[in-house]
């Protein structure tokens, strides 16, 4: 739901004293009724003030179906849960756009092969041309292989960088 396709997974990230107790804020800002837990328009209202977008259908169905049954929402421990791999992904995904930007120096929104080999001169001096050849042509492949055409580009983009993130 918030990873990449091609496996890789961002760090583990803990929040600070302050982010968590924002948290619990706005969890319980958003119990209306003080029942303990939220319902689903309160959990997008939760997500709304955090991230500042209104979750989507699919996303707050994944997330209602992986609640308890027994409870009539989610649980300040499932919503704290929730949150962390929500900014864990957030942090990955902006580090990911800012290798690609340093990649990217003509701001094209894509990687050329020079490109690619530029930035690994100065980055990874001593890997090996072939090695370089090998990761841009294996991440192209993968992209045209799962992507309409006008998206391979954004694709490769992104998956490179997760590959060259983990590659070094």
């Amino acid at each position: 739901m918030f990873f990449s396709q091609a496996g890789a997974r961002p760090r583990m990230w803990e929040a600070s004293p302050s982010e968590h107790k924002k948290w619990v804020e706005v969890f319980k800002a958003c119990d209306e009724e003080n029942k303990g837990c939220l319902s689903r328009e309160n959990f997008k209202v939760a997500v709304v003030m955090l991230f500042g977008y209104k979750p989507s259908k699919i996303e707050a169905d994944a997330v209602m179906s992986s609640v308890d049954p027994n409870t009539s929402g989610i649980l300040l421990k499932e919503f704290l849960d929730i949150v962390r791999k929500k900014k864990e992904a957030q942090l990955y995904w902006n580090e990911i756009r800012h290798i690609f930007t340093a990649f990217d120096r003509h701001y094209r929104g894509y990687l050329t092969l020079e490109d690619f080999k530029k930035a690994f001169k100065q980055v990874a001096p001593k890997l090996s041309e072939r090695i370089i050849l090998e990761v841009f042509s294996d991440e192209e492949t993968i992209a045209k292989s799962k992507l309409e055409d006008k998206s391979i580009n954004s694709y490769i983009s992104c998956e490179i960088n997760v590959e060259t993130i983990s590659y070094l």
